[in-house]
C-alpha cells in the first residue's frame, strides 16, 4: 500500500491482480486498486473530479480525467474517510498509475490539487 498527504488530504492506494482474459485475439491483465480518501485537515472538502496517468510495461499510456470517483463526488468533513474501488486493464503484466484529485475546500472556497502516489500494478506470475 502507497500513502501520501496533500494539504492535509491523506490518500492511500493497495492493488489486486484479477486474472488475465483474452479479447479480440490479444491478451488483458486485469488489475483492482482500492483507495482511501481521508480527510486530515480542519476543513470540510468536495471531490469533484480525477486524473489518472496509466502506463504499462509496453510503454503505452493511458491518460483519462472525468468528474467525480465511480459516480460520486464525494463531501469529506473533517476526520472523514471516503473509500471505493476500481480496476484497469493493462497490455502487460505490469504497469504504474498515478495521478490526482481536484477538491474545492467549502470554508475558504479555495480549489486544489490532491496527488494521488504512483502505485506498481504487477501479476503475481510475473515476478522472479
Amino acid at each position: 500500500m502507497v500513502q501520501q498527504v496533500t494539504k492535509g488530504i491523506k490518500i492511500s492506494v493497495g492493488t489486486t491482480f484479477e486474472g488475465t482474459f483474452y479479447k479480440n485475439h490479444k491478451i488483458h491483465y486485469a488489475f483492482g486498486y482500492r483507495v482511501s480518501i481521508e480527510n486530515q485537515s480542519k476543513n470540510s472538502v468536495q471531490l469533484t473530479s480525477r486524473f489518472w496517468n496509466i502506463k504499462d510495461a509496453l510503454n503505452h499510456t493511458e491518460m483519462i480525467e472525468g468528474d467525480g470517483v465511480i459516480g460520486k463526488k464525494p463531501v469529506l468533513k473533517p476526520g472523514e474517510i471516503h473509500t471505493y474501488s476500481s480496476g484497469c486493464l493493462l497490455s502487460s503484466p505490469f504497469g504504474a498509475m498515478k495521478g490526482y484529485y481536484n477538491m474545492v475546500n467549502f470554508t475558504s472556497t479555495e480549489k486544489f490539487k490532491v496527488t494521488i502516489p504512483s502505485f506498481k500494478l504487477s501479476a503475481p506470475f510475473a515476478l522472479n
